[in-house]
Parts: C-alpha cells; sequence; structure tokens
C-alpha cells in the first residue's frame, strides 16, 4: 500500500517521506526510528508513532491474507471430503482467530450500509439526508465509546481481547484505514449527491460564494444581533493558554498578525461556537432566491465575519475544527455505595475525557494542523480532513423545518389490535387471549392504556416496571405518576446507566420518587436492560397477574422509528416469574427456578446453547432442524461456536443480524449452512427473536438480548416463549418475509463485506413496505 493511500497523513509529511525515499506503507514500517527523525518536522515520538501504525496496518493486510488462505484450505478438504465434510470439521479449531470477524469493523461495515441507504435513489430525498446524518451521529459513538476503549487497552498493552485474534493496535490500524474511507464517502455523498439533489427541489444550503447583497446584509445583521454577543474568543498568550475544547463542539482556529490593545502581538485564537447556537440558519423568506428552504451553516456566518471579533488586527484564515473524545464513565462498583450520585459526578466529567479523533477543514493549512494534533497529543492516524462542516451529524435539524411530504417517507397509522378496539376493558381482553403487538407497524398505545386503566381500576393493587429509555415527556411515566397518586404502590426499576441517557434517567428517578414511586436502579454491574411490565389485580380472592414483555425500550417515540414485539398476556405462571425477578432486582434475593421465562446472567446463555446441540441431535435422527435468528448483533463467542458445530451437523441456519456479526458464514466445511443478512430500511430492525424447528415442534421466543457477551453476562435480560400456536406462526410469517426480502438486504460474505441479492422480479420485496401494505388492509 502506497503511503498516499493513507488518510490521517498530512501531505507536507508525504512529501518529506517520498523525498527521502519512503513511499508505501510498508517501507515505513521497516524504517529506523533513528532515520525519521533526522527528518524535517519528525520528533523522536512522532517516528515511534508512524512505524509503530505502519506495523499494525501490515499486520492488518496480513491477516486478511491469512482469512483468504483459511477459505481456501477449508474448500479444498470440503472438496476431499464429500458433502458433508466430516473429516474436515473434525480437524477444525473453531476459536481459530480466522474464523471471526473483527467487531469494530464490523460495526463500521454496518455504518457503510446505512450510508448507502444517502445513496439509494428509491429513498425519498430527505430521508437520504437524515440517513447520511444517522451515518455520522453513528461514527461519533463508535469513536466516543468503542475506540476510546481500544486505544486505552493499548495504551496498556494488551495483547489480544477478542476472538479474532487481532491486538488492539492492529485493531486500531485497520479501524483509521476503514473510517478514513468511510468519512470521505460521507462527504462525496453530502457534496456531490444529497446537496445537488436537494437544490433541484429548491432545498439550498447556500455557501457564503453564492450570497447575494441582500443576503450578505441580512446575515451581516443576524451575526452582529445573534452571534457577536455571545461569542467570546481566545487569544493564546502565556495568560490565555489552548482553552479545554468540549467534547464534539464546533470551534474555529484563527491565524492572526499585528498587535492588540495591549501591544502584544497575538498569532492564535481560539472561538468556541456554544451550543446553545443553531447549527444551520434557515434565511427568511424574502431573502430566499429559489424557494422557501434556503439554509447557511453557522460555520459559514462565523468565516465570513470573523474579522469583526477581532478589531484592529488582520484575519489570515478562519478553520474549523473538533475534538472527539472518550465517552464512556467509569465506576469503581466496590467502592460506589450510592449509585446516583456517582453517576452524577462522572456526568460533569464526560465531556473533558481523553481526545480519540481530531476533525478539520480540509483547507487548514498543514502547520496549524500540526499544531492542534500536539495540543490534543494525537497522532495523525487520528486526524480527518472533511470536506464541509464538521458535524454532519446536525443536517438532520432542517429535517422538521421542510414541509415536503413528497421528500419524505409516507405517513402511516398504526394499527390497533382488534382485541381492544371500542374501549373495551383491556384486562378483559388480556385475561382471554394473549395479544401480540408488532411495532411500528401497531401502535404503542395499548402498553399506555394498561397502565391507565389500572391507576383508575380500584382492583389494582400494585404496578412494576423497568426503564431503561423513555424519553421526554414520557406518555408512560406520566401513567405511572397518576397510578402512584391514585394510591397504588408503584415500583419502577430505573436504568440509570443507558448510555448516553443518564442525565435523563437521573432526573425521571427524581421526579417519580417525587411522587411516591418506589425507585431502585438495578444491580451494580449488571445494567438492567429487561423489558418488564407487571400489573396485579385483585380478582375474587385472588391475585391476578396482567404481563407486558418486550423486545424495546417504553420509548413511545421509538415505537414509531423502531420494529419491536410486545406481548400482553395473562399467563399466571409467566407473570409469577416476572414478579420474582422484580422481587430479585429489588431484594437483591435468589429466585429459584423460573416456570418459563428464561434470563440473563443466570439461564439464557445456557439453555440458547442447549437447544442450538437440540436441532443437532435433530438432524442427526433425521428430523427436521433449522434455526432462524433475528437480532441486532452476533458476537458471543461461544453461541458462534455452537452454530458452527451446528452449520457442520446439517442444520440449515438463518440469521437476520441488523448490525454487527463476528461470525464468518459461507466457510465450506465449517458454515457453508449458515445465511446472514442484514435488513437497513426506513425502520430501525431492533426486534429479538429466537425460533428453533425443534424436529417438526416448533418454538419461538422473544427477547431483550442480542448474542453479544454483555447480554448474556454483564446484564439483566429476559427471554419468554410465544406459545399461543396463531401468534407464533405470525411471528414466523415475518420471519420469512425478511428472509425473502431483496431490496433492502444485505448478505453476508466470509471476507466481511456485504453484498445485495439479486431480486427475484423488477419491484423486488421490501419486508417493511410488505408489512406496512398489511397494516393498511387489517385496519
Amino acid at each position: 500500500m502506497i503511503i498516499n493511500q493513507v488518510k490521517g497523513i498530512t501531505k507536507s509529511t508525504r512529501t518529506i517521506l517520498a523525498e527521502h525515499g519512503i513511499f508505501s506503507v510498508e517501507e515505513l514500517a521497516n524504517a529506523d526510528a533513528d532515520q525519521l527523525v533526522k527528518m524535517a518536522g519528525f520528533n523522536k515520538a512522532k517516528a515511534m508513532r508512524m512505524i509503530r501504525a505502519a506495523k499494525y496496518l501490515v499486520g492488518d493486510m496480513e491477516k486478511a491474507t491469512g482469512a483468504r488462505r483459511l477459505l481456501d484450505k477449508r474448500t479444498e478438504a470440503s472438496g476431499e471430503t464429500g458433502t458433508e465434510g466430516e473429516q474436515a470439521a473434525g480437524s477444525i479449531d473453531l476459536s481459530d482467530g480466522q474464523l471471526y470477524i473483527n467487531r469494530e469493523l464490523s460495526f463500521l461495515e454496518f455504518n457503510r450500509r446505512v450510508l448507502e441507504q444517502a445513496k439509494d435513489e428509491r429513498t425519498p430525498l430527505l430521508e437520504r439526508l437524515n440517513f447520511l446524518s444517522i451515518s455520522c451521529s453513528n461514527l461519533d459513538e463508535f469513536f466516543e465509546v468503542r475506540a476510546a476503549g481500544l486505544i486505552q487497552l493499548a495504551d496498556l498493552g494488551a495483547i489480544q481481547t477478542e476472538p479474532d485474534s487481532l491486538a488492539p493496535q492492529e485493531t486500531l490500524a485497520a479501524i483509521s484505514a476503514r473510517a478514513h474511507d468511510l468519512v470521505a464517502e460521507q462527504y462525496r455523498v453530502l457534496n456531490q449527491v444529497v446537496l445537488p439533489l436537494l437544490a433541484e427541489q429548491g432545498i439550498r444550503f447556500v455557501r457564503r460564494s453564492e450570497w447575494n447583497a441582500s443576503q450578505q446584509a441580512w446575515l451581516k445583521k443576524y451575526f452582529e444581533k445573534e452571534l457577536l454577543p455571545i461569542l467570546s474568543p481566545i487569544g493564546l498568550d502565556p495568560a490565555h493558554p489552548f482553552p479545554r475544547i468540549l467534547n464534539k463542539s464546533l470551534n474555529f482556529i484563527v491565524p492572526l498578525s499585528g498587535k492588540d490593545a495591549f501591544g502584544r502581538d497575538i498569532t492564535l485564537a481560539i472561538l468556541q461556537a456554544p451550543r446553545a447556537l443553531p447549527r444551520i440558519i434557515q434565511l427568511p423568506q424574502g431573502e430566499t432566491e429559489s424557494g422557501p428552504y434556503d439554509f447557511v451553516f453557522l460555520s459559514s456566518i462565523i468565516h465570513a465575519f470573523v474579522d469583526d471579533l477581532f478589531y484592529g488586527m488582520k484575519v489570515r484564515g478562519c478553520y474549523q475544527f473538533r475534538v472527539t473524545r472518550n465517552s464512556e464513565m467509569y465506576l469503581d462498583e466496590e467502592e460506589v455505595d450510592d449509585l446516583l450520585r456517582a453517576l452524577e459526578g462522572e456526568l460533569s466529567t464526560r465531556n473533558y475525557g481523553d481526545e480519540v479523533r481530531l476533525e478539520v477543514a480540509d483547507n487548514c493549512p498543514d502547520a496549524i494542523v500540526e499544531f492542534l494534533l500536539s495540543q490534543f497529543g494525537l497522532s495523525e492516524d487520528r486526524l480527518y480532513r472533511v470536506d464541509g462542516p464538521v458535524n454532519l451529524s446536525r443536517t438532520r435539524e432542517v429535517y422538521e423545518l421542510i414541509d415536503r411530504p413528497d421528500l419524505k417517507y409516507p405517513p402511516f397509522t398504526a394499527g390497533f389490535p382488534s382485541q381492544l378496539g371500542g374501549g373495551r376493558d383491556i384486562f378483559d381482553a388480556v385475561k382471554k387471549q394473549d395479544i401480540l403487538l408488532h411495532h411500528p407497524y401497531e401502535s404503542f398505545t395499548p402498553v399506555i392504556e394498561l397502565i391507565r386503566q389500572a391507576a383508575d381500576d380500584p382492583h389494582v393493587v400494585a404496578i412494576k416496571q423497568t426503564l431503561y429509555r423513555t424519553g421526554p415527556n414520557s406518555a408512560v411515566v406520566d401513567a405511572l405518576l397518576k397510578a402512584a397518586r391514585a394510591g397504588k404502590e408503584v415500583t419502577v426499576v430505573v436504568e440509570l446507566r443507558a448510555r448516553f441517557d443518564e442525565k435523563a434517567n437521573i432526573s425521571l428517578a427524581t421526579r417519580l420518587q417525587e411522587a411516591g414511586v418506589q425507585v431502585v436502579y438495578g444491580i451494580v454491574g449488571y445494567k438492567t436492560h429487561a423489558k418488564m411490565l407487571l400489573v396485579l389485580r385483585r380478582e375474587g380472592r385472588n391475585l391476578r397477574y396482567y404481563t407486558h414483555l418486550s423486545t424495546g425500550n417504553y420509548h413511545p417515540r421509538t415505537a414509531r422509528l423502531y420494529t419491536d414485539y410486545g406481548l400482553l398476556t395473562g399467563d399466571q405462571e409467566l407473570g409469577e416469574d416476572v414478579r420474582r425477578v422484580f422481587v430479585q432486582l429489588t431484594s437483591l434475593g435468589k429466585v429459584g427456578r423460573l416456570n418459563k421465562l428464561l434470563q440473563s446472567p443466570f439461564t439464557l446463555h445456557q439453555i440458547l446453547l442447549k437447544k442450538i446441540d437440540r436441532e443437532i441431535e435433530h438432524v442427526h435422527a433425521g428430523r427436521p432442524a433449522r434455526i432462524i435468528i433475528k437480532v441486532n448483533s452476533v458476537a458471543e463467542p461461544q453461541l458462534i461456536q455452537a452454530l458452527y458445530r451446528a452449520s457442520m451437523a446439517g442444520v440449515e441456519i438463518k440469521l437476520i443480524v441488523r448490525g454487527i456479526c463476528c461470525l464468518r458464514p459461507g466457510i465450506p466445511g465449517v458454515s457453508e449452512n449458515i445465511e446472514v443478512r442484514s435488513i437497513i430500511g426506513r425502520f430501525l430492525e431492533h426486534s429479538r427473536v429466537y425460533w428453533f424447528e425443534n424436529g417438526g415442534h416448533p418454538e419461538v421466543y422473544l427477547a431483550s438480548a442480542d448474542f453479544l457477551p454483555r447480554n448474556m453476562f454483564r446484564r439483566v435480560e429476559t427471554c419468554f416463549p410465544i406459545e399461543n400456536k396463531k401468534l407464533a406462526d405470525r411471528i414466523r410469517a415475518d420471519l420469512d418475509l425478511y428472509l425473502g426480502d431483496d431490496s433492502q438486504a444485505w448478505l453476508l460474505t466470509s471476507d466481511g463485506n456485504y453484498s445485495r441479492p439479486q431480486p427475484a422480479n423488477p419491484r423486488g420485496v421490501q419486508a417493511q413496505t410488505v408489512l406496512l401494505e398489511q397494516l393498511k388492509k387489517s385496519s
């Protein structure tokens, strides 16, 4: 690989290396640090960083070649031993790192699929802008959490942490190469695809060079009235050192010449844009040229009028930059005696964690880039030069401002279960039969209505619920508050550590407690990720349980955006299981064996392994054997190895995995019976379904857990059976729709890449569209 193909190395550095005969990554990896130190602009630390990064890049390429050789070896072995490939299978080490896709690289591939939605001409134009924004916010969180964690491991000298056998340093090198390519593609899509198409529709992001005299005057006035009083540039000198830069904030570095009011020579200033300022400003109707939707980026306005902030001095440039920091919060769980207060303390420092990435405008001079890198202690592989605003995730702000239904997904009205129609009593309906809800195709309202009716019902004595994410102004929370004020015994398990919702959940817990709700925070060391709602109602001499279990959060807004299943049931054994889990969460006591519910971190992982092994027994006995799993992620090594063993035995396995998948399908003798597909569409696929053929007696489970180590061992999760045959058949029909999708599906290949399937007909099959059409017919 030539050095010019490596993103993040400045032009001046590439030139210096070329002058000394170093043109390829391999040559840099074999270079002597003392040789580099003699070159202009290099010190010992920089030389060592660049050589180390080059070694890791070379190592990553060798790993890819090794995986290719493994695949070829398995292909040859399968050909020698017949269709079963049993001799080859017996010699395979299922812990071999080459059988696994790196988790972080798999996530970047998922984010690339999200970006592809922004390029897909079948996607409505404003939704394409939205997908572009989502791909950028996804990447932000990836650097804040996953890449930041790897950097810490690398600094600690960790050798290997994942089943793929890549060391943290090797993974970071591979991340850098792929993330740089992804960022470059994001800005290419913005500048060459989305913005020109929006302009054709009269929606413009007007550049400074395109402002007419009237717009210039209006924006000048806007700057003077709305921005100038708020902005506080900092001139860098001994009394004003480089300021602390807030995580992901918009900043500008401004080269200057001349003397300030005190006669000092100030050559650089830093300008931080407060987060309260909008990042995109809509021009008023009288100042637009193509229609009502002309927008200007805040960064363009600051660039245009930055001179007004430095009266009497010469501004020699203005370049935007943004730094991403480690945003994971760390608690010493053995020392924590009050989780809420500990989290409050950590929240105040989240925005100032260690630096992990620097984004700068692509026209920023190399000398200033080098200055910024040195201030943040970052090497050049953490540098991202961008052709546009440094934060594309903020472009989604314009979506709600534009009233163009023709450029958005068509609206729909969520269906309502017929069993609950006409204001029917929800307890009576659930007592008669289980009710399956499939969001967003069906309304989330019945869940809220269950709590509301429970609050008003004099026979209801208690309500228990878990809350992971709820969102602001939550109807679920309002219903719980109503129940508490009505004198019901209300217990809520609030998971304070739901990532990036910690502050909101602390506020939620306080609000609930003030209304008399008994609030607990789950178990220190285990996130409570289970989605459970239990209503206890006195009927005659008995207490009856009415339960809601779900694959998704109690968040009415995401119930319109995420696909999830929810079950309303009057099954008393299942209700008793849920009651016992709540006792476990609130009193920390043991609950004994549950009737039907599977639970992490205790039984779920073990029973899943047994059910996979049972399919192997069925296939050996000549009985029907098949597995269909629909989850968000697959990365838990023991489950992957169990699926490999099942595939080697001849079990047909279909995996529908939206995001990360570390399993390699299609390796002869190992995983040729496994298909992995990802569905990326209008709705975010979030439901978790485990379906087992079981020798002709199918079993179907819904769960809150993905196939990840954290879900199996470090979280409280629930998995519940669907025993009503009609409902189980309905879920199976949905799975078949996903497996037949040839328009929004991506198929994973053994090399870790994804490709589109060939549509069976010109229209193709879109599972989500078919489900929406079915909703219209039934409503």
